[in-house]
This record gives structure tokens, C-alpha cells and sequence, in this order.
């Protein structure tokens, strides 16, 4: 096996990665909200958290996916074309994860504390634990 394909085999492995996240971030914020929805009877809160967690599902697949598109385009021959194609996705996806933190938070995301994908599914399922926990009256 060449550097060439090892490269390839990472790109891919990022790129399953990236799909796999989304798969698993779907499931598990469907999970959260019909936990939500069956425990607390709030349908907003379940629709909130819902959307905090996927959101933070595809933050998170972004990430695997730049790093794909990086090392892919660095083990190519580096060309200027090659390298403005790299910074287009890379731009793309910039502007799709600020517009996902606003959409997400309410706030733009310099505004608040560093808070990557996981961190905000990890918020999500914290908030649905607390919501759904019965309550000691």
C-alpha cells in the first residue's frame, strides 16, 4: 500500500465518520425528544432540544467533513485550483456552521463561549435529563 492510498483510506474514514455522526445525531435527538415528549408532556422543549442536539450533530459532521476535503486536497497535486476548491468548501461550510450556532443559540458565535457540536449535544442530552426527571412533590 502506497501513501497515495492510505491517504484515500483516511479521506474516506473521515468522510464515514462524517455520515455516521449525522445518522447517530439524528437518532439519538429523536430519542431525546420522544424521551421528552413522553416524560414532560412539553412539546417545545422537546422541539428545542431536538433542534439543539441535531444542530450539534451536524457542527460536529462538518468538522469530519473539512478535515476529508483537507486531506484530500493536500495529497493531491497542489495546484491553485485544487487549493481554491479546498477553500470554497471550507467557506461554504464556515457559513453554514455560524448560520447553525445562530439558529441554534439565538446568538452569533463570538458572542458566547467557545461551544463545539458535541458540547451542545452533551447540553441537550443534560436539558433533557433534567426535564424528564419526575419531580419529588
Amino acid at each position: 500500500m502506497n501513501f497515495d492510498d492510505l491517504m484515500d483510506r483516511a479521506v474516506h474514514l473521515f468522510e464515514v465518520i462524517g455520515v455516521l455522526v449525522l445518522i447517530a445525531g439524528l437518532v439519538i435527538s429523536v430519542w431525546i425528544a420522544v424521551r421528552v415528549m413522553v416524560r414532560s408532556r412539553d412539546a417545545r422543549l422537546a422541539y428545542r432540544l431536538v433542534r439543539e442536539s441535531f444542530g450539534g450533530a451536524i457542527l460536529l459532521s462538518l468538522e469530519f467533513l473539512v478535515a476529508a476535503d483537507l486531506v484530500l486536497t493536500v495529497t493531491l497535486d497542489l495546484t491553485l485550483e485544487n487549493v481554491a476548491s479546498l477553500a470554497l468548501i471550507v467557506l461554504i461550510r464556515t457559513v453554514l456552521s455560524f448560520s447553525l450556532e445562530i439558529e441554534i443559540d439565538g446568538v452569533a458565535p463570538w458572542r458566547k463561549a467557545m461551544m463545539s457540536g458535541a458540547t451542545l449535544m452533551s447540553s441537550s442530552v443534560s436539558k433533557s435529563a433534567v426535564s424528564a426527571a419526575p419531580s419529588e412533590d
